[in-house]
């Protein structure tokens, strides 16, 4: 019986919590949807940019030349360190002299004979013509010195070039560097027989300043090129390449920070890829570059006077292409697919889809979706944020 009463009292109280919270309910706590959420929007930036085709290509040596020996001999020295830098004329290699020393005295010698020959027949042409105009000897005696004194000046010439050649190949026994540049390791000793069979390869010296850089243009790339110059009314010449810039970066640098300019465009196009082989040269003082890097390579094409820019983080991709988010009527937002061009910095080129007058959705982006209410906080795009400056600030 007391345990009944207990229990009834349990039922009782419940149902007086019950009518409790029901009574709270009839209060009027229905719910409140949250405010919309806020988002940063800016009109885009409107400014001249230089449009750019931004390519991939590789560096090369502006000269690349083996070292060798032209002549037969030992070699004596190696007078350079492996890998380091030389100025042109430096001495890299010195082969055994003596031999090219006593050819060249021999041909001093034999020239010096020759020249005493042609003195002694220059006289007795001389002695015959004055006798033959005192009629005391033969016009075949005077045509016989003449000969005799034409013979010695032409031995003197053929001295003269023997001693030229003994010179020259004494001057190869010093082999220099033909420009300033990078001499690789010897590939021979010292002691070492060259030059038997032929020119002995020694090393080879590569000049690394400037550099070369080739890419291709493709085809699109070249007939859009031509198109535009033909509405400039212009003509591109071999003569006008190096007022074109050409800027490259490595792979783990920040943009393109070695400049320089384009040097040689290709007078046809490679049937086999449908490309266009394009150089430049860049400027390398301070040997950060190397031959045989890949780098990326950007090369002016064309101008805008009035292009439009938004922030880069601003335009998002879908199945459809690219697209920003606009502000529209009511602040309610929408999704507008644009064409977008080259990056400029931390802001990108919207070539088509927006207005100058359009407010788009700078910051808060994931925040904002299609046709839904926002808070919009207006701000005006700072020029510096073309180059990675500041991204806005607010609209007074």
């Amino acid at each position: 019986m007391r345990g009944r009463s207990y229990r009834g009292l349990q039922f009782v109280g419940i149902l007086a919590v019950v009518a409790g919270l029901s009574a709270c309910d009839s209060g009027g706590n229905a719910y409140v949807p949250p405010p919309p959420p806020r988002v940063n929007v800016a009109q885009p930036l409107q400014q001249p940019v230089v449009e750019y085709f931004e390519l991939t290509g590789n560096t090369d040596a502006i000269s690349a030349v083996d070292i060798e020996a032209r002549v037969q001999g030992f070699l004596e020295s190696v007078d350079y360190k492996d890998g380091t830098a030389v100025k042109k004329g430096d001495k890299l290699f010195s082969i055994q002299r003596d031999t090219y020393k006593a050819q060249v005295d021999q041909a001093q010698a034999q020239l010096a004979s020759q020249q005493a020959s042609q003195v002694g027949a220059k006289q007795e042409y001389d002695r015959q013509l004055n006798l033959n105009k005192q009629q005391v000897t033969t016009q075949t005696a005077v045509d016989s010195a003449k000969a005799t004194l034409d013979e010695a000046n032409a031995s003197i010439l053929n001295a003269q070039a023997s001693l030229d050649l003994a010179n020259i190949n004494l001057g190869y026994t010093e082999v220099v560097a033909p420009f300033d540049g990078t001499v690789t390791d010897h590939l021979v000793d010292v002691g070492a027989l060259v030059g038997v069979s032929g020119p002995t390869k020694l090393a080879t010296i590569v000049q690394t300043d400037p550099l070369y850089v080739y890419f291709n243009v493709s085809e699109a790339q070249v007939l859009m090129i031509k198109q535009s110059l033909t509405k400039a009314g212009r003509k591109l010449t071999q003569v006008d390449l190096p007022t074109i810039p050409v800027e490259i970066g490595l792979g783990n640098e920040e943009g393109y920070p070695h400049k320089g300019h384009l040097d040689y465009v290709a007078p046809q196009i490679d049937a086999s890829t449908g490309t266009l082989s394009v150089r430049g040269i860049v400027d390398n003082k301070d040997h950060a570059l190397l031959p045989g890097l890949f780098v990326r390579v950007r090369v002016p094409v064309a101008h805008q006077d009035k292009a439009l820019l938004v922030r880069d983080d601003a335009v998002g991709t879908n199945q459809q292409g690219n697209y920003v988010l606009v502000l529209g009527k009511d602040d309610v937002i929408e999704q507008r697919p644009v064409k977008i061009g080259q990056r400029d910095g931390s802001m990108r080129v919207i070539e088509q889809g927006i207005d100058v007058g359009d407010w788009v959705v700078m910051a808060g982006i994931q925040r904002a979706v299609p046709d839904m209410k926002v808070t919009p906080e207006k701000i005006t795009i700072d020029a510096a944020a073309a180059t990675g400056g500041p991204s806005g600030s607010k609209v007074p």
